[in-house]
């Protein structure tokens, strides 16, 4: 029997209904490969925000009166539409955000997994009874969900960062208004379709797409909004936090990193090449954990530049759709233009260009930039002070641990970190060292459902997956109870 083809809504979805912005406008989503307009969907405003607000508050009280089980089971669903429906997945994130369709498969392979989690961790959502002091006391810790929480994700992973937040919320039993990136709507419009397949009830999970701003300030204002979980830069997630304490709005912040890599001198220096540079490149170095500042013992630096810019120059960059590719294009030309002015910084002040350093020959159309790897780097150029976010690789050295762990600490950014040695003792001394919130050794793809997500310092605060993400959106209530006799 022949299977029935994925038919998608890309629209808003509020209260179970597929609808148009209230004020009927409009926003093309581009496909970056090429520059061609894919598909013109809803761009709300305020008002869209609000009757999302106020489906997903009418929705909370029932949702989470239903049992772990129950919600559980919904989740389940979608994990097992998401497993059984790659393949017609994949080419939608492919074509709005431009990764190949290997990592596309992968991205949504992880949504299920977030959602195959959750479904059980839900049923954990353990409280406690606490010995009392005196015996005519109960004393009981509940978790109880948050509420309604909003949710904006930003474009780098288009189905994967709504899924982490929405797993979670939608497990502990809090409703969901979640606003997906003007850029890459498709995958989040996409993801809500398996959940309205799967069961999800009216108002339980609303999507709006449209103007940051306007809903972004609704989201904050909005009593009726208990949490707001954002994942994007630090210019924004400023603005949250100085905007949230109008209400005393919780918040969790993912925002961003410039991740440090220590390449130790006992490793095999092919096979660390390998995977650093397919880390590096991973979604074209569009990823928040993405490893950027590389720093090598100075005992195996050549040999270490020499095996990178040999892998780096045998990728393949091209339309995301064609399976040959490995590395696609970056979101937006400005995106391309700001990477190249990172680079155009960083040879300003010295920096050599090892390979790439400008569009790709022959890609006249789509927001291509060519791998690259630059070495000779100084702490004030901008690529190793700001998120690069972007194909750039950066090359430098150390003589000992005391400097590379200097080295790498030295940033505001505190997401991620990167260990890549043989001998345990270095790896400790190093993961005890490094003043970030995740820390890969020997793993430059840490990120899965089961373990905790998030950073320190101006990286943010709260975390996702594991089952911190199901208590992050869930508060305790406790309850003393006097009885007789």
């Amino acid at each position: 029997m022949e299977k029935e083809s994925l038919v998608m809504n890309y629209k808003q979805y509020i209260n179970g209904r597929w609808v148009d912005a209230q004020s009927g406008a409009t926003w093309t989503v581009i496909d970056p490969a090429t520059e061609a307009a894919i598909l013109d969907v809803p761009f709300g405003d305020a008002a869209d925000a609000e009757a999302a607000i106020a489906a997903a508050a009418a929705a909370q009280p029932k949702w989470a009166a239903m049992t772990a089980y129950e919600r559980g089971a919904i989740l389940r669903r979608v994990a097992d539409l998401i497993y059984s429906r790659l393949d017609e997945l994949a080419p939608i994130m492919t074509r709005e955000c431009g990764k190949p369709l290997a990592e596309a498969r992968g991205e949504w392979t992880a949504c299920a997994d977030l959602f195959d989690w959750f479904a059980e961790e839900g049923k954990r959502a353990y409280g406690r009874t606490i010995p009392p002091r005196r015996g005519h006391k109960r004393l009981l810790a509940i978790p109880m969900p948050v509420g309604v929480v909003a949710t904006i994700t930003a474009w780098n992973f288009p189905a994967y960062l709504p899924a982490r937040k929405w797993s979670g919320a939608l497990a502990a039993g809090c409703t969901v208004v979640a606003r997906p990136s003007e850029l890459t709507p498709m995958s989040a419009m996409a993801l809500v379709n398996l959940l309205e397949e799967a069961g999800m009830p009216p108002g339980v999970l609303n999507l709006v797409n449209g103007q940051p701003a306007p809903i972004g300030e609704v989201f904050l204002r909005s009593p009726q909004v208990d949490k707001l979980s954002f994942t994007g830069s630090q210019a924004v997630g400023r603005l949250l936090m100085r905007n949230a304490a109008e209400g005393i709005k919780r918040l969790s912040l993912e925002l961003g990193g410039s991740a440090p890599v220590l390449v130790f001198p006992d490793v095999d220096v092919e096979a660390v090449a390998k995977i650093a540079v397919a880390a590096k490149f991973r979604n074209n170095g569009q990823v928040c954990i993405s490893p950027s500042r590389f720093y090598v013992h100075r005992a195996i630096e050549d040999d270490f530049i020499a095996a990178s810019r040999a892998i780096v120059e045998n990728l393949v960059v091209g339309p995301g759709l064609d399976p040959q590719v490995t590395t696609g294009p970056l979101v937006s030309a400005a995106a391309r233009t700001r990477i190249a002015d990172f680079v155009a910084d960083a040879v300003e002040r010295g920096a050599q260009v090892l390979t790439g350093g400008a569009p790709p020959p022959g890609r006249a159309r789509g927001f291509f930039y060519a791998p690259t790897l630059l070495t000779n780097l100084a702490p004030q150029m901008r690529v190793m002070q700001e998120e690069t976010f972007g194909p750039v690789m950066l090359l430098n050295s150390f003589d000992d641990m005391a400097s590379a762990l200097a080295q790498a600490n030295n940033t505001p950014y505190g997401l991620a970190a990167y260990v890549l040695t043989n001998d345990l003792r270095t790896a400790i001394r190093a993961y005890e060292g490094l003043k970030f919130g995740i820390i890969g050794v020997n793993d430059m793809t840490p990120a899965t459902a089961e373990a905790p997500f998030g950073g320190v310092k101006q990286s943010g605060f709260g975390r996702e997956g594991a089952q911190e993400g199901l208590h992050e959106y869930m508060e305790i209530k406790f309850v003393s109870m006097a009885i007789e006799g």
